[in-house]
């Protein structure tokens, strides 16, 4: 393993906070020759309308045209990072439909970027972008740090993704106990409230009293939106 590999092994040691984690990250891409780097993180949850955490340092002018004009849902490295998990380098024909996005982007100084996004078990979604305002990226500029901007990608999602969520997770808590986590765990292997009695030699009603709690604390409607939450938390593992 070569020597900057071995130096982003330190990132997962920083624990908790995804600003400093961040600017590990930044710091390693701005090595590879980048000025600015983002990642973006899509939570599972809610499911209809999953969160999204985005950390970038771009122009603060630039991050408030990007929100205000709501580009994330046609930025076509962000489309196409949903589709795939190759990587994307930025081009006026790969940003051919979306124009003025291309044209003001390039307007802030952002000129040549390049993108990967990476899909973990959980359905969490991250992508990492890195970008600079001059020098296109050749084809052996890219054939010599592909490989490592790879690996960062990898390196980003694992440690900020498992930062975030841990901070979800706390932010989302609905403080099940142990029963009740018991009892979600068997009706998400499929189990009846009447067998999940037997297996656990409790009365039915004891069990329909812990679904009922579970339901009310995860704010769902129903048993099985209980479990689909409870497991997207990460709480049934």
């Amino acid at each position: 393993m070569d020597t900057w590999k071995s130096d982003m092994w330190g990132i997962f040691e920083l624990d908790g906070c995804e600003q400093t984690i961040f600017k590990k990250i930044t710091a390693a891409a701005q090595q590879l020759g980048f000025d600015h780097c983002a990642y973006g993180l899509q939570l599972p949850l809610p499911l209809t309308a999953p969160k999204v955490i985005i950390l970038d340092n771009y122009p603060e002018a630039w991050r408030a045209r990007y929100s205000a004009a709501h580009y994330m849902k046609d930025d076509p490295a962000v489309l196409h990072g949903r589709r795939t998990q190759a990587p994307l380098i930025w081009s006026a024909s790969s940003f051919c439909q979306a124009a003025q996005l291309w044209e003001e982007a390039n307007a802030h100084g952002i000129n040549v970027g390049w993108s990967q996004s990476h899909i973990d078990l959980v359905g969490a979604g991250g992508m990492l972008s890195v970008s600079r305002s001059a020098q296109t990226l050749s084809s052996s500029e890219l054939a010599h740090i592909e490989n490592r901007l790879t690996w960062l990608v990898s390196i980003a999602h694992s440690s900020l993704s498992r930062a975030i969520t841990h901070r979800h997770r706390k932010e989302q808590d609905p403080n099940l106990t142990f029963r009740e986590l018991e009892v979600l765990k068997w009706t998400a292997d499929g189990k009846s409230a009447s067998e999940i009695s037997d297996i656990l030699t409790v009365s039915k009603n004891t069990i329909d009293f812990h679904i009922k709690n579970a339901v009310l604390k995860l704010k769902t409607c129903n048993k099985t939106a209980a479990v689909v939450r409870a497991a997207m938390l990460g709480l049934l593992v």
